[in-house]
């Protein structure tokens, strides 16, 4: 492995900042950590006003914690980050997870930001995991049959609008079957109409912070199907932006 970490800091240097992308291709592929070990992540849900934080090795350490910040997080969610990986140190981690909403318009910019920079400073893997698919991985599992559950989700959105989506759930994924998006109620309520399967109907609560296991879970999935997305590919879903008419 020390090998490995020589030849990605000689990349750094052959390669120049104009070739970032292509440079950070190299480096994730260098600094990899091997599929059966027990890395250490990190995920970050900001996209509401209760901030959540887990940590796990998927292995004996497993940490998860929440604070209601209300508009209080881009003060003190550096010092939050800091105080919760002790023991552990930023070089422990190989991948991060974070939250790219829907949700708070705000909270959402600040937390995807805050892990890009992260993912791209530690050369390391960023999965970006949407709030909704948070929520429905966070359900109790109701299989009754051998057709996967599926999972309708609705949460408020402004000017009386709804962000939804439908999730198929099954052992190792969270499949988007409407991917997350805004309707009007009576938008939505004709699309559940004409739903096919059954589902189970989730209201999504204000506070989402305490869903951060379940995005560190999806995205852990990811990493064991062997996928190594870039800090850059991190993209926040907004549904709308805030002063739109």
């Amino acid at each position: 492995m020390h090998s490995y970490k020589a030849i990605a800091f000689l990349i750094c240097f052959i390669f120049p900042r104009q070739l970032l992308y292509s440079r950070e291709i190299i480096l994730n592929y260098f600094l990899m950590v091997p599929l059966d070990s027990n890395p250490y992540a990190i995920a970050l849900h900001t996209s509401s006003p209760q901030l959540g934080l887990a940590l796990s090795n998927f292995a004996e350490t497993q940490r998860c914690q929440t604070w209601e910040m209300g508009r209080s997080l881009a003060t003190h969610l550096h010092t939050y980050l800091a105080e919760f990986i002790s023991p552990q140190t930023w070089q422990d981690f190989a991948f991060l997870a974070v939250a790219k909403g829907p949700g708070s318009f705000t909270g959402t910019r600040i937390g995807v930001v805050t892990a890009r920079i992260l993912a791209q400073q530690l050369s390391i893997p960023l999965f970006a995991i949407s709030s909704l698919a948070a929520v429905a991985w966070s359900q109790p599992r109701h299989q009754t049959d051998k057709q996967p559950q599926a999972i309708a989700l609705q949460m408020p959105a402004q000017r009386g609008h709804l962000f939804t989506a439908i999730y198929e759930i099954t052992p190792t994924a969270a499949i988007p079957l409407l991917p997350d998006t805004v309707l009007t109620p009576e938008q939505w309520e004709e699309t559940l109409a004409t739903f096919t399967r059954p589902y189970q109907l989730i209201q999504v609560p204000e506070n989402l912070g305490f869903t951060v296991s379940s995005l560190l879970e999806l995205a852990h999935l990811e990493w064991e199907q062997g996928k190594r997305p870039l800090s850059s590919e991190a993209l926040p879903f907004y549904g709308q932006h805030p002063v739109d008419q």
